[in-house]
C-alpha cells in the first residue's frame, strides 16, 4: 500500500468498534481455545507449519472463528480469499475458482477459501464447492454457529476436520477486557481509565462466552464513565443498553434460545413457554429449536424420565407432519412436559467422563472373554473362554467383568436419586452387591 492506503486503513481501524479494533493478529495475541492452539495441538502445528487442510471451525459467536481465518490469512503463504454466505452465491464462487486456477497457474500458490457463516448456503449452494475442493483447486476453511451434522452437506463435510470452538471462560473474557482497557493503540489505554473487580466480574458473566458482546460492553461503559473509573452501576447501565431485539442470526437469538433451554431445565414451564412464544413470533425456524428440546431430553432429563426423548422426537416428527401454526400446540405440550419432567444430567456427565477416560487410556484391549469368537484360531487363542450369559442365570445377570483390565472398578454413570432413576440406582446397587458377594 503507498502512504495514502495506509493512512485510509489506520483512519477506518480507529472508527471501527472496540471488538474490531482489538482483534488478534497472531497467535500470541489469541486468548482460549487451548485444546487446538496450545503447543503441540493440532491447529496451531497445522498454521505454523502452513500445512492448513480444509476444515470447518464450528463454536459460538464471539469464540474466534473469523478471527483465526485471518491469523490463518496473515501466516500462510497461500493466497487467501474471504467469502461470506450472507452476500455471495454461485456466480461468486465460478469468479473465486477462477481466481484460484489463475493463482496456481501462474504464481504457483494455492487458495485457502474461508467461508463464513457457511451453514447459510443451500445444499445446492454447497455442492458447487465439491469438485474445486476434491480436485485442489482450494483449501475451504468454513465457519458456522450450527451444527454441521446438520446444516453442512455430508460430502463436503467428509472432506473436511471439524473443530469445535468452545465458549470463551469468564476468566478469559475478562483477560480480554483488561488488555482491550490498558492497550494503547487500538484499545482505551489512551483514556486512561481504570475498572473495578466486581465491574468486570458482571461484564464477564454477562458475555456469557462471548469476546465481541464483552468489548461492546467495555466501550459502551467507557462512554458512560464521569470519573475515569468503570464501577459496577456503570458496568450495569452499559449492559443494559444492549439492544433488545431479536435477530436471528446474530447474539440476541442465542440468548433467547439459551433462556429457553435453562428454564426447561430449571423447570420453570411458563418461563419456557414465554421464550417459546418470543422465538415463534421473531420468525425462528421451529425444528432449530425442536432439535435443541431432543438434546434436552437427554442431556438435562435422561433416564430420570426416559419416556422424555420419545416425547421430544415425537413433537420433532409430528411438527414436520402438519407445520405451524398448528404445531405450535404439538411444540408446547413437548416444552410443557420436558420442563416438568424430573431432571438428570447423569447420561450425559456419563458419556463426558468416558470419553475422558478412552482420551487418556487409548485404545484398551478387549478382555478374552467377553470378545467374539467366529473362527477356530480365535477359539483356540481364548476369544470368548468363560464368558458367561446372562440369561442362563435364574435373575437375568450374573457378576462378570466388561471393563478392559487396567479400568475394572470404574464408574462413569452415576444415577440420580429421583425419578425412574431412582429404580435403576437400586438396581445397580443390587447387583453391585452381587458382584461383590461373588
Amino acid at each position: 500500500m503507498d502512504l495514502f492506503d495506509q493512512k485510509a486503513a489506520a483512519d477506518t481501524l480507529r472508527e471501527a468498534p472496540l471488538a474490531e479494533r482489538m482483534r488478534p493478529r497472531t497467535l500470541d495475541e489469541f486468548v482460549g481455545q487451548e485444546h487446538l492452539l496450545g503447543q503441540g495441538k493440532l491447529l496451531r502445528q497445522l498454521i505454523e507449519t502452513d500445512q492448513i487442510t480444509s476444515l470447518i471451525f464450528w463454536g459460538p459467536p464471539g469464540s474466534g472463528k473469523t478471527t483465526l481465518a485471518r491469523i490463518i490469512a496473515n501466516a500462510s503463504k497461500a493466497h487467501f480469499i474471504f467469502f461470506s454466505a450472507i452476500l455471495s452465491g454461485v456466480k461468486e464462487i465460478r469468479e473465486i475458482v477462477k481466481e484460484a486456477e489463475e493463482v496456481r497457474r501462474y504464481h504457483g500458490k494455492k487458495t485457502i477459501l474461508f467461508v463464513d457463516e457457511i451453514h447459510r448456503f443451500n445444499k445446492s449452494q454447497q455442492d458447487t464447492f465439491l469438485p474445486y475442493v476434491e480436485k485442489g483447486v482450494f483449501t475451504i476453511i468454513g465457519a458456522t454457529t450450527e451444527n454441521p451434522s446438520f446444516e453442512v452437506i455430508a460430502p463436503l463435510l467428509s472432506r473436511c476436520k471439524v473443530l469445535v470452538l468452545n465458549p470463551l471462560t469468564d476468566e478469559e473474557v475478562k483477560r480480554i477486557m483488561r488488555h482491550a482497557l490498558t492497550e494503547p493503540e487500538r484499545g482505551l489505554g489512551g483514556l486512561g481509565l481504570s475498572m473495578s473487580d466486581d465491574a468486570i466480574d458482571f461484564m464477564a458473566g454477562d458475555a456469557d462466552g462471548d469476546a465481541r458482546v464483552a468489548l461492546n460492553t467495555l466501550e459502551t461503559a467507557a462512554r458512560l464513565v464521569k470519573n475515569g473509573s468503570i464501577d459496577l452501576e456503570t458496568a450495569r447501565e452499559a449492559v443494559q443498553k444492549k439492544p433488545l431485539l431479536y435477530d436471528k442470526g446474530g447474539e440476541e437469538h442465542y440468548n433467547v434460545i439459551s433462556a429457553f433451554i435453562k428454564s426447561m431445565r430449571g423447570s420453570d414451564p411458563d418461563a419456557a413457554l414465554y421464550w417459546l412464544a418470543r422465538m415463534l413470533e421473531a420468525g425462528e425456524d421451529p425444528i432449530f429449536i425442536l432439535r435443541r428440546m431432543v438434546i434436552l431430553a437427554s442431556e438435562d432429563i435422561g433416564n430420570a424420565d426416559p419416556r422424555a426423548l420419545q416425547v421430544a422426537v415425537a413433537a420433532l416428527q409430528g411438527f414436520q407432519l402438519v407445520g405451524l401454526p398448528e404445531g405450535r400446540i404439538i411444540m408446547a405440550q413437548a416444552v410443557t412436559y420436558l420442563a416438568t419432567a424430573p431432571k438428570s444430567n447423569a447420561s450425559y456427565m456419563g458419556i463426558e467422563a468416558a470419553q475422558g477416560e478412552v482420551r487418556n487410556s487409548g485404545a484398551l484391549p478387549v478382555p478374552l472373554h467377553i470378545r467374539n469368537a467366529p473362527t477356530r484360531l480365535m477359539k483356540d487363542l481364548g476369544y470368548h473362554k468363560g464368558y458367561r450369559y446372562a440369561h442362563d442365570f435364574s435373575e437375568g445377570y450374573v457378576a462378570q467383568e466388561y471393563l478392559p483390565d487396567q479400568l475394572q472398578g470404574s464408574k462413569f454413570y452415576d444415577p440420580a436419586g429421583h425419578g425412574y432413576e431412582k429404580a435403576i440406582k437400586e438396581r445397580m446397587e443390587w447387583r453391585k452387591g452381587k458382584k461383590e458377594g461373588s
